[in-house]
C-alpha cells in the first residue's frame, strides 16, 4: 500500500475517533439533563426532553424519570421503599381468571434472548404485579391488553416501584379504560377524526365510511399490544407518560396521516379498517412524536369537535395537566371512577327509557290523546272557549 494511502486511511480513522467522541459527549450531555430534571422532579423539562430525540435513553436513566412523572418517590436506585407483601391475603379480585388467561399469552415479541425458564419467571412476575394492583384497587375493571402495558413496566422498573407506578396509571391516566364498559373508550376515539379533519380533511371523509375503532387496540394498550420492538415501546412509553393522556390520540393520528398515500389506495371499508388496525413496521418513530407534538400545539383537545362531550371526570380532563395529576392521590382517582360510574349507570337508565317509550309508542300516544281528550272536555278554559266560539242558538 503506498504511504499517502495509508495517510488516507489513518485520517479516516482520526475522524471516526473524534466523531466518537463528540456523539458520546453529546449523549453524556443529554444524560446529565434527564438526570438533573430527575433530581429536581422537574415535569416541565421531563416533558421536553421526552420528545427530544431518544427521550429518556435509557432504562437506567427511566427508572428515574416515570416515577416523577407518575407522582411517587424512589431512591437513588429507583427503588420504592414500604414494599408490602400484604395484597396476597386480599379478596381475590373478579377479573382474575381472565389475567391467568392473559398473562400466558405474554412476552410475544420481546425479549427475545431469554430461556423459557426466565420467560416462566416473568410472567409469574406479570401476574403478581398485576394481581396486587387490582387487589389493591378491587374497583377497577381489567380489560385485555392491560397485561401489554403492565410487562413493559415490569421489564423497565425494579420489582419495588412496579405496582406503585401501575397503580397511578390506572387510576389516574388510564382509567376510563377500567370502567364496566367502554363507553367512555369509545368517547375518545371520537376526537381521531376530529384531528384529522383539522390537518386533512380529504382523508378524513376517506376515512369517514368506517368507525374509528381501529385505533382501539393501540389506544388503549398505549401501543403495547402492536409495537414489535422492545427499544420502540421503552421510548415511545416515554413520551406517554411525560405528556397528556391525551397525546395518545395525537401520536395515532400522526401516524394515520403518515399513511395518507397507502390509504387513498384503498376503498373498501373493511381494506381500510384492517390497515389501519396494524402498525407499519418501517415507523420513524422519532418523526411521529415530533410531528404529532407539532400538531397537538396547532390543534390542542379543547379545540376539537367532540372534546365537550368527554367527560369531565375523564382521565383525558383529569390529566389534562401531567404537573396536576402528579399530584393526585389514588383515592382522587377513585372518586373521578365513581363519578364516571354514575353517570354511565344514569346514561344506561336513560337509554333504556328511550328504548322501552319508543317500542310503547302506538299505545302510550293512544293514552296520551285520551288522556287529553278527557281533560280538555272538563277543564273550565276549555268550556269557556268552546261557549265563546259556537253561536249561542246551538245551545
Amino acid at each position: 500500500m503506498a504511504s499517502w494511502e495509508h495517510e488516507d486511511v489513518d485520517g479516516r480513522e482520526e475522524k471516526d475517533s473524534a466523531g466518537a467522541d463528540h456523539d458520546a459527549s453529546l449523549r453524556a450531555g443529554e444524560q446529565a439533563r434527564v438526570l438533573g430534571a430527575c433530581m429536581r422532579r422537574d415535569i416541565d423539562d421531563l416533558q421536553v426532553l421526552a420528545v427530544s430525540r431518544g427521550g429518556f435513553l435509557s432504562d437506567a436513566i427511566r427508572r428515574q424519570a416515570w416515577p416523577v412523572l407518575l407522582g411517587f418517590r424512589v431512591d437513588d436506585a429507583g427503588e420504592q421503599k414500604e414494599k408490602s407483601d400484604s395484597w396476597r391475603h386480599m379478596e381475590r379480585h373478579r377479573d382474575e381468571d381472565q389475567v391467568k388467561l392473559d398473562v400466558d399469552r405474554s412476552f410475544v415479541y420481546y425479549p427475545n434472548d431469554d430461556t423459557q425458564a426466565q420467560l416462566d419467571l416473568k410472567k409469574s412476575e406479570l401476574s403478581d404485579l398485576i394481581t396486587e394492583v387490582l387487589r389493591r384497587q378491587p374497583y377497577l375493571c381489567y380489560f385485555q391488553g392491560y397485561h401489554d402495558i403492565c410487562q413493559v413496566f415490569l421489564l423497565v422498573l425494579p420489582p419495588a416501584a412496579r405496582a406503585a407506578a401501575v397503580a397511578r396509571l390506572s387510576a389516574l391516566r388510564i382509567r376510563d379504560f377500567m370502567l364496566p364498559n367502554l363507553t367512555p373508550a369509545v368517547a375518545q376515539l371520537r376526537l381521531i377524526p376530529d384531528i384529522l379533519n383539522a390537518v386533512d380533511p380529504a382523508l378524513c371523509a376517506h376515512l369517514s365510511r368506517i368507525e374509528p375503532y381501529f385505533a382501539l387496540s393501540d389506544t388503549l394498550t398505549m401501543f403495547a399490544h402492536n409495537v414489535q420492538r422492545y427499544s420502540d415501546i421503552a421510548r415511545l412509553f416515554d413520551v406517554l407518560l411525560a405528556r397528556e393522556q391525551v397525546f395518545t390520540l395525537y401520536i395515532f393520528a400522526q401516524i394515520v396521516l403518515r399513511r395518507r398515500d397507502e390509504l387513498f389506495g384503498h376503498d373498501e371499508p373493511d381494506m381500510l379498517h384492517f390497515t389501519l388496525s396494524k402498525l407499519p413496521q418501517d415507523l420513524d418513530l422519532e418523526a411521529v412524536i415530533t410531528d404529532a407534538a407539532s400538531l397537538f400545539d396547532r390543534h390542542p383537545p379543547e379545540t376539537l369537535r367532540n372534546w365537550r362531550s368527554i367527560s369531565g371526570a375523564s382521565s383525558l380532563k383529569t390529566a389534562r395537566s401531567v404537573r396536576a395529576c402528579a399530584a393526585q392521590s389514588l383515592e382522587d382517582g377513585r372518586a373521578y371512577f365513581e363519578r364516571q360510574h354514575d353517570e354511565l349507570r344514569w346514561a344506561e337508565r336513560r337509554e333504556k327509557a328511550l328504548k322501552a317509550v319508543w317500542a310503547n309508542r302506538t299505545v302510550i300516544l293512544a293514552v296520551a290523546i285520551g288522556v287529553s281528550a278527557v281533560y280538555f272536555r272538563k277543564a273550565p278554559i276549555w268550556t269557556s272557549l268552546v261557549s265563546w266560539s259556537i253561536p249561542s242558538r246551538y245551545f
